[in-house]
């Protein structure tokens, strides 16, 4: 059975983990096309901004990843707007991506959906 990343859970052990390669972080970005690679802070993270119907939709959505994130104990940086939710993914123990990210990431399409 093949899961994709939606049917995964993070692993919170970060000890033996690396920062992504760039080869890496586009493999796992062509599973979650909507998200846009960038750097920030001298950090790699992924980012999405979700257009929605108005401004309490957007806190729904926040509200619904920020429960996930709870859950898998991995959390984004969220801003809302009207009509629009961003959420950044990156791992702050690596200053970097790693597998949670993209996760997570396709956890939060799910949730949008």
């Amino acid at each position: 059975m093949s899961y994709g990343l939606v049917d995964l859970d993070c692993n919170p052990d970060y000890s033996d983990a690396q920062p992504m390669s760039h080869e890496e972080i586009s493999t796992h970005l062509a599973q979650i096309p909507d998200w846009e690679h960038s750097f920030s802070d001298g950090e790699s993270k992924i980012v999405r901004t979700f257009s929605l119907r108005n401004f309490n939709e957007a806190i729904k959505l926040a509200n619904k990843i920020a429960v996930e994130a709870d859950i898998q104990d991995h959390h984004p940086s969220i801003v809302l707007e009207w009509g629009r939710c961003t959420v950044t993914w990156w791992t702050h123990a690596l200053s970097g991506l790693h597998l949670n990210d993209f996760i997570m990431a396709a956890k939060s399409d799910k949730l949008a959906s």
